[in-house]
């Protein structure tokens, strides 16, 4: 999901009906203490905290009018390499807290739900042995389902500005092959990186596949 600050009191409601019990809260320090989630009846909120490393150059970038949507996405490509790499243990601990009967229904997010959780959500789907195309397609959804309300520097050129709020088929598909590569395969990724041991990993098919 997208940050949930956003939700009304119905929508609170409702998802206190569905018994979720977690949500894990992948965003910065910072961006938890400005804009807090809101509190779920019967609900944990769990930072699994991924701090914003590109700020400074994002912020750069948006303000300089000669700016290409490839500079944009040369940036993006540098969060998402330090997700799967300095990062890989918060998804670790994600996984940990899905396998966690008390824990789910789960609910897991970061700002925008594109970056931080679109990664997240296709490590989660290639372990389950979801086929590649359909990763992608999970993940290009956001384009048709995320409200793109960020505010952006006056003067942020279109094509700027849509590489930032947009996907990216090549970065994730990049992306995915970065974490595989320092174990050698997906399936060692699975077992060492994300402390999916084959036990743990039947488990989690379990619960999730039909």
């Amino acid at each position: 999901s997208a940050a949930l600050a956003g939700l009304s009191a119905r929508d609170i409601e409702h998802l206190a009906g569905l018994k979720l019990r977690t949500v894990a809260d992948l965003r910065g320090t910072k961006e938890m203490a400005v804009i807090p989630s809101p509190a779920i009846p019967g609900c944990e909120n769990i930072p699994l905290v991924i701090q914003p490393r590109i700020g400074a150059s994002l912020r750069d970038l948006l303000k300089r009018q000669e700016a290409t949507g490839e500079d944009m996405i040369a940036i993006l490509a540098q969060a998402y390499a330090a997700y799967v790499t300095e990062h890989l243990p918060v998804y670790r601990q994600l996984f940990d807290l899905i396998l966690d009967a008390a824990r789910v229904p789960l609910v897991f997010h970061c700002t925008a739900g594109k970056d931080r959780t679109g990664v997240g959500a296709a490590l989660l789907l290639t372990s389950l042995g979801v086929p590649e195309d359909q990763v992608i397609a999970d993940y290009r959804a956001t384009d048709r389902f995320w409200d793109r309300n960020h505010a952006l520097p006056e003067g942020t050129s279109k094509v700027v500005a849509d590489a930032f709020l947009g996907t990216h088929t090549q970065l994730m598909l990049e992306t995915l092959a970065a974490a595989a590569a320092p174990f050698g395969s997906r399936q060692a990724l699975f077992e060492q990186g994300l402390g999916l041991t084959p036990p743990r990993l039947d488990a989690l098919r379990a619960l999730l596949l039909e």
